[in-house]
């Protein structure tokens, strides 16, 4: 019999929204490998990322796991773990015979469409050689990486595809970190007397990679070329942010005691380097700090993408506001985020609407690298709780009562597993068990939920923007891969709109330069039909009952653009070189997609 789910109250915040263990009930039994042997080698504290992607294309997020394997061989096989999602809370382990089940010693992962063939892809990055595999479908995945032209031998941790050149096809970034191997591992000691584990400044860096995709399957390393090279660096993290608004996707590299990277994209193939002058490089003390996971959000609808970077024990997070004049001030000194993280060591975080009321909240996911730390530093400890921070609306954030069990934390992504709407969080543990926390009350708050489909531009609609106005405001997301630590999270959008009934436009900006823009959205409550409209002609259906599986289209005319999608629904749009197709879908648990048009 499944156990029984553990409660975690988050009162603080009175939002009514509480987070529930269902590792165990759900199905998820894994546990990492971090290959440990006894001789403290650096890889062994850096995994795993975690995953949730649809990758069976029922409309359900599905969980993949990476994994480690023994660094000195024990005679154990290990793997990643895929889990299929049965549409009813659990999940199934369909790892074996996927394709996925090989031996590597897996950190990262990055999920993105990068063929346009309707499947998502998956990235592994992996010690001493990352991995492309190919979505065959069926649940079958393909090695690809050698006849793609990808070849990144390193110690890669994060990466996000992304379309950086705006021709329809998803490009690869991947962030490497240090220069290691089990012969050249070096020798530290937090006592003097016994080895603990090195920190990167140890080690030489070595440069992050970007892959260009020709087509075809066919990637070029074009990382000089672009004006990426930097074998100094120590990457961790990775987010794709457009910081200038200037319609072209940006890069903000979180590098480990060397400064940070913020890459603009000059528009031409190439990147160039503003994170000195826009302050983002080092701390208010002028040193680098150790940072990892990152990512992206306009937290305070000033129109503008912020910052938020986990950084090691005793650096507190970074939260850096973006001024909108090529500079940023980093918030978390002189506010609650400073002070709440400021013991602990951040690996992933990320900006999501916890309880949907349209202002982005934080989560991070903390854990030492260092079992013993506690012994030199008491105030620091081994495992951590993960950190919440609710957003007042106001710019600020409040600390909501932590998480009761301590973990040590490394991946973090969030997604909609359970399609009520409400966002729940994956975490992935070193040496240890995953964690998936099902979101309880969020969904008390009106949202909308999009899911994009590109044609002219990439099939994930990655790099696109979505704003969406409502009686409370506005407010806007970009579809993006990437960000928190070596993880993927739902390429879905979420946008809380409180107790706003209705969102009076919603704006869509592809990569391509398609623009759409829905004129008007009353919430109806729960539907059980489909809906399809064609903006060039501004036909709307007419809502439907279900009376089959698969629900039957009528169309009638209507004066303007309109659908109903808010309080239990979601939709997909397709970006097209005449018109833009939505179609949208609202039984109790939905999700949109496009036929082709």
């Amino acid at each position: 019999m499944a156990a029984a789910p553990a409660i975690f109250p988050w009162p603080a915040d009175d939002s009514g929204v509480r987070f529930t263990d269902v590792t165990a009930a759900a199905g998820i039994h894994f546990t990492h490998n971090a290959g440990r042997s006894g001789k403290k080698w650096l890889p062994e504290t850096m995994g795993p990322g975690c995953a949730f992607f649809d990758f069976d294309g029922d409309g359900w997020l599905d969980i993949l796991l990476v994994n480690g394997k023994d660094l000195v061989p024990r005679g154990r096989h290990t793997t990643a773990a895929l889990y299929r999602n049965n549409r009813d809370g659990t999940f199934t382990d369909v790892t074996k015979g996927s394709g996925l089940d090989i031996d590597i010693y897996g950190l990262g992962v990055a999920i993105g469409d990068y063929d346009n063939d309707g499947r998502d892809d998956v990235y592994i990055t992996a010690l001493g050689g990352d991995h492309l595999f190919h979505n065959e479908g069926g649940g079958h995945f393909r090695d690809v990486t050698r006849e793609s032209g990808i070849s990144n031998a390193a110690f890669g941790s994060s990466a996000a595809w992304l379309d950086y050149d705006r021709d329809g096809k998803l490009d690869l970034f991947v962030a490497n970190y240090v220069q290691w191997t089990p012969q050249g591992d070096l020798w530290c000691s937090l006592d003097g007397a016994t080895k603990s584990y090195c920190t990167p400044e140890s080690y030489k860096g070595t440069s992050s990679r970007l892959y260009h995709n020709l087509g075809g399957g066919k990637f070029e390393d074009v990382t000089e070329k672009a004006g990426l090279a930097d074998p100094t660096g120590k990457a961790l993290g990775v987010t794709v942010f457009d910081y200038n608004n200037d319609g072209w996707p940006d890069l903000f590299v979180a590098n480990d005691t060397q400064p940070n990277k913020l890459y603009r994209n000059l528009q031409n193939g190439r990147f160039k380097d503003e994170g000195l002058s826009a302050g983002v490089a080092f701390g208010e003390d002028g040193v680098a700090r150790g940072a990892m996971g990152v990512d992206a959000a306009d937290y305070d609808r000033s129109g503008r993408p912020h910052l938020i970077v986990g950084n090691f024990a005793n650096q507190m997070l970074g939260l850096y506001h973006n001024e909108g004049n090529g500079l940023f001030v980093d918030e978390a000194p002189r506010s609650t985020v400073g002070r709440a993280s400021l013991l602990s060591l951040t690996f992933g975080l990320f900006f999501f609407d916890y309880d949907l009321d349209g202002y982005p909240d934080i989560l991070a996911a903390n854990g030492h690298i260092e079992e013993q730390i506690g012994r030199v530093q008491p105030k620091v400890q081994y495992a951590e709780l993960p950190l919440l921070l609710h957003n007042d609306g106001h710019g600020r954030f409040d600390q909501v009562n932590e998480f009761t069990r301590p973990l040590v934390a490394r991946g973090a992504a969030y997604g909609d597993f359970d399609r009520d709407g409400d966002l729940d969080v994956l975490l992935a543990t070193n040496n240890g068990p995953a964690v998936l926390y099902r979101n309880d009350g969020g969904n008390r708050n009106h949202w909308l939920q999009l899911k994009l489909v590109g044609s002219k531009s990439n099939r994930d609609g990655i790099g696109a923007v979505v704003r969406v106005t409502s009686a409370g405001g506005s407010q806007w997301q970009m579809v993006h891969s990437g960000s928190s630590y070596c993880s993927a999270s739902d390429l879905a959008l979420t946008f809380g709109l409180g107790k706003d009934t209705a969102a009076t436009a919603i704006e869509i900006e592809w990569p391509s330069g398609t623009r759409q823009k829905l004129a008007y959205v009353p919430a109806k409550g729960q539907f059980t039909s489909l809906l399809r409209m064609r903006l060039s002609s501004m036909i709307l259906s007419a809502p439907v009952k279900r009376r089959a599986h698969r629900p039957e289209l009528l169309r009638e005319p209507a004066a303007m653009a309109l659908f109903s999608a808010l309080r239990r629904s979601s939709f997909s749009a397709r970006d097209g070189s005449n018109a833009a197709v939505p179609l949208l879908t609202a039984p109790p648990c939905v999700r949109f997609s496009s036929p082709a048009v």
